[in-house]
């Protein structure tokens, strides 16, 4: 026995230390570790070197990484999610899932898979990687632009939808677990329904201070939330429901507590290990031999991921009045399948619904899919401007330059760019003191904000030129930029700068301020031709100190203290 378990030992060692070697190389060629993962298991699986001997320990620890991941996923889904999705969000997401199951089917039923395989990839070529995405959009610091927050939505609406497939799934599979001991049709609903109504007296009364009381030693908390998922996985697979939607039902009953997002932070990482031996036994058990018959199914179906849903969402952000560069930008995120579309297969095999060429199948569109889409993710901008001039029928007409109504001509005194939070504020104040203001901004949902609040507004992009002289000039004594400058290193355009040198260029004599992100950057800008900086951090620091300073000095001088350092905005450059 002790030889056993040395041996599972050394295969464990061995079975590491590969994938790191091809998670290493996989991070040198940009792409994410989940394709290395997989490849490193079809090394070790029969078709290399045949390392894997334990496999049904290896199983145990990637049953346990699927109950973790949606253990997380159902930890998100708090009442309020749905409220939280903007209405561009919602509409892309709903509708790339449904033109991709649609479309995905009649491409599968043509390509001679029956019905039920066809419905089930079809329904794992709608889901994109949400950690994936995020990662990519982190490293090129574009999670906060208008697509990164576009994208981050949808892809939300998307884990939604796994959400709903996998409990459909459960329940048609009810009964069929592989841990159930046999329940009837009865008896498994009649236990669901008992599972249920725990969950929600636990929910109600137990929850928030049970997770409290652990929350005092985090070395537990971490065991005691996965013990918790894993637990309810067994439970629910045991009466016949399955271990994923029991992930999902754990997550679900902590996702009102205070202490969320402190149990998401300490299960990543453990996630991301446990996670590694699914894609092992998933590459492993790719039968090379037979790939051969997959390849042109599999390259139809990556060509359908890698163009269809991209452009199937720039045309509905295009219908919801984006520009194109914003809904390009945003589509790339779609061009891929994600980590659920390889766990709602493989339920399905778990099923009896599909036969093991159809997970082979999905995992070797996910390999293309994925290992492409990064490269155009990572490429975006200069994709964008190769393919910009095709990209025309998915504008519409209306957000390529916005017309003022003439009544507004002879009634604005300043034109501000960037309906954003700041620059809401910064209008807001400026409206408090009679100053009237026309917004200008690219993104319909900022502009009918905008709206709502009874300020004139205007459709416009910055990044375009020739726009600024269409805008009511005459009377306007400053134009206020207040679009973020780009991140350092970023191939992003400044679009403050060109807006600025095409209103110097047309002859505009009022002041231009440009928001910046310090005062090294405040500074360039003022050389650049900047009449006013505007730095909301350092502005906002040197107010809060006055105002500490007033309360300060008030009570125990008796006299406002004096602020040597001006404000970011006082400084202007001097003609």
């Amino acid at each position: 026995m002790p030889d056993a378990h040395l041996a599972i030992f050394h295969e464990m060692a061995i079975i590491l230390a590969l994938a790191t070697t091809v998670g290493i190389v996989g991070v040198l060629l940009k792409q994410p570790l989940l394709i290395a993962f997989i490849v490193a298991g079809i090394l070790a699986g029969p078709a290399a070197f045949d390392l894997i001997r334990s496999a049904s320990n290896l199983n145990a620890l990637a049953d346990i990484g699927v109950a973790v991941l949606l253990f997380l996923i159902g930890l998100k889904l708090d009442m309020h999610i749905i409220r939280a999705l903007g209405r561009v969000a919602t509409a892309t997401g709903l509708g790339q899932v449904l033109f991709t199951s649609v479309v995905g089917f009649a491409i599968c039923f043509a390509l001679g898979f029956d019905a039920l395989t066809s419905a089930y990839v079809a329904v794992a070529l709608t889901f994109s990687s949400t950690i994936i995405i995020v990662k990519l959009l982190t490293d090129k610091r574009e999670v906060d632009s208008l697509h990164g927050r576009i994208a981050i939505g949808f892809l939300i609406v998307q884990d939604i939808v796994v959400v709903v497939a996998m409990i459909a799934l459960s329940a048609v599979g009810i009964g069929t677990s592989a841990d159930s001991v046999g329940w009837s049709m009865p008896a498994v609903v009649g236990n669901s329904i008992l599972l249920l109504a725990g969950l929600a007296v636990f929910m109600r009364w137990a929850a928030e201070p049970l997770v409290a009381r652990i929350a005092r030693y985090p070395e537990l908390l971490v065991t005691a939330t996965l013990t918790w998922a894993v637990l309810l996985a067994a439970l629910a697979d045991w009466i016949g429901l399955g271990k994923e939607l029991g992930g999902l039902m754990a997550g679900f009953s902590l996702a009102s507590t205070s202490f969320r997002d402190a149990i998401a932070s300490r299960l990543t990482s453990l996630r991301d290990f446990l996670l590694l031996f699914f894609f092992l036994m998933l590459g492993s058990r790719l039968e090379i031999g037979v790939l051969g018959s997959q390849i042109f199914p599999a390259l139809v179906l990556s060509l359908f991921v890698l163009i269809g849903n991209p452009l199937i969402v720039l045309a509905i952000m295009g219908v919801m009045g984006y520009r194109k560069r914003t809904g390009f930008l945003a589509g790339l995120t779609v061009a891929q399948i994600s980590e659920f579309s390889l766990i709602f297969i493989a339920m399905g095999l778990s099923l009896g619904h599909v036969q093991q060429d159809a997970v082979s199948l999905v995992t070797l569109v996910g390999l293309v899919t994925i290992a492409l889409s990064t490269y155009m993710i990572i490429y975006s901008h200069e994709l964008y401007r190769f393919l910009e001039p095709l990209l025309g029928p998915f504008e519409r007409q209306m957000t390529r330059s916005g017309e003022v109504d003439p009544g507004l001509r002879e009634d604005i005194d300043m034109i501000l760019f960037g309906l954003g939070r700041y620059g809401t504020a910064l209008a807001q104040v400026l409206q408090n003191h009679g100053v009237r203001i026309l917004g200008v901004d690219f993104d319909p949902e900022a502009l009918a904000r905008w709206r709502k609040r009874g300020f004139p507004g205007i459709f416009g992009d910055a990044t375009d030129p020739e726009f600024p002289a269409s805008l009511p000039l005459e009377r306007a004594s400053c134009v206020i930029i207040a679009t973020p400058p780009p991140i350092p290193g970023t191939p992003q355009e400044d679009s403050r700068l060109i807006v600025k040198d095409a209103l110097r260029r047309i002859g505009f004599k009022g002041k231009i301020a440009l928001r910046t992100q310090d005062q090294m950057d405040g500074a360039r800008d003022v050389d650049a031709g900047g009449d006013i900086v505007l730095s909301p951090f350092s502005d906002a620091a040197t107010r809060a100190a006055e105002l500490l300073q007033l309360d300060g000095g008030a009570s125990q001088a008796g006299r406002a203290p004096q602020i040597d350092e001006p404000s970011t905005s006082a400084r202007v450059r001097h003609a």
